[in-house]
């Protein structure tokens, strides 16, 4: 689409010298995502990756588990008075016989690019029960040497943030530390979103084998995205929330943070982690 960067001209003080020149800045721009022709949620995000995005957001809500329960996605035409397309409206065709939820009020009206959740109606509908739950972690397979290097090629994946500053992202990484996808976006939880509705397309639902990182905070959100796709670790750049470890210890889900450098902090799922003192006997 192209449209994951916009310029504006601004007004440069540089040790008191003024300029005025084109700056690079991530765009933002609203993406309704409707279910069977019915309007779901809109979510403010940065274009690209839409059809991943929205069908991402249905695994995170329960709704999908695998790429054969979608029979279409598509964009709406005349989605303006004069007929014509923003690119802005997507439209998920479930498959037939995959159960449609309930559509109200209830479910997500409006997640903003800080706040996925600020659309619940209640605190009853933020849990959601996960289709593809957490394996058992068996023997401990993580190294701190090999957590260390994850932020650094995270952060290598950032084409669009090298051009603009102003996006968070997502990256999923195989067992052994190998960069397997990386996505940008404005809200970190539509980051996530865009990898999981990738991975679903690629049949690789649940994400058994797989480490979840994310640059910035780990909110519960974010855990209960990587829960709902089967993901055992999610590593995180800053702190993580109380409810986020919560939920964390609840599902088996192993939630690294403050993971700068050789320096990190396990909240929960410990049993993953090997050790130096583990690896000298």
């Amino acid at each position: 689409m192209g449209r994951a960067t916009e310029r504006r001209r601004v007004l440069r003080i540089r040790g008191g010298a003024a300029s005025h020149r084109a700056d690079t800045l991530v765009a933002e721009e609203p993406m309704e995502i409707r279910l069977n022709g019915r309007p779901l949620a809109i979510t403010m995000r940065t274009p690209g990756d839409d059809f991943a995005l929205a069908t991402g957001f249905l695994v995170s809500e329960g709704v999908l588990a695998a790429a054969h329960e979608v029979a279409n996605v598509v964009y709406c035409a005349g989605a303006t008075a004069d007929d014509g397309n923003t690119y802005n409206v997507v439209d998920v065709t479930l498959a037939r016989g995959v159960p449609v939820p309930d559509i109200s009020l209830e479910r997500n009206v409006y997640t903003s690019s800080s706040c996925g959740l600020c659309g619940k109606a209640s605190l009853d509908a933020v849990r959601t029960t996960t289709r593809l739950p957490i394996a058992d972690s068996g023997q401990p397979w993580l190294t701190p040497e090999l957590l260390a290097v994850l932020p650094e090629r995270l952060r290598a994946g950032q084409a669009v943030f090298d051009r603009t500053g102003g996006l968070h992202a997502a990256a999923l990484f195989s067992a052994d530390g190998e960069l397997l996808d990386v996505r940008e976006d404005v809200g970190r939880h539509n980051a996530v979103d865009k990898l999981v509705g990738r991975a679903l397309r690629d049949g690789l639902l649940p994400l058994a084998d797989r480490i979840l990182m994310v640059s910035g905070r780990a909110s519960f959100e974010l855990a209960q995205k990587a829960v709902m796709a089967g993901i055992p670790v999610l590593a995180a750049v800053s702190a993580p929330s109380s409810l986020a470890v919560d939920l964390a210890r609840e599902s088996g889900l192993t939630l690294v943070g403050f993971l700068r450098g050789d320096s990190m902090n396990v909240y929960a799922g410990e049993d993953r982690i090997v050790l130096a003192s583990d690896r000298a006997h």
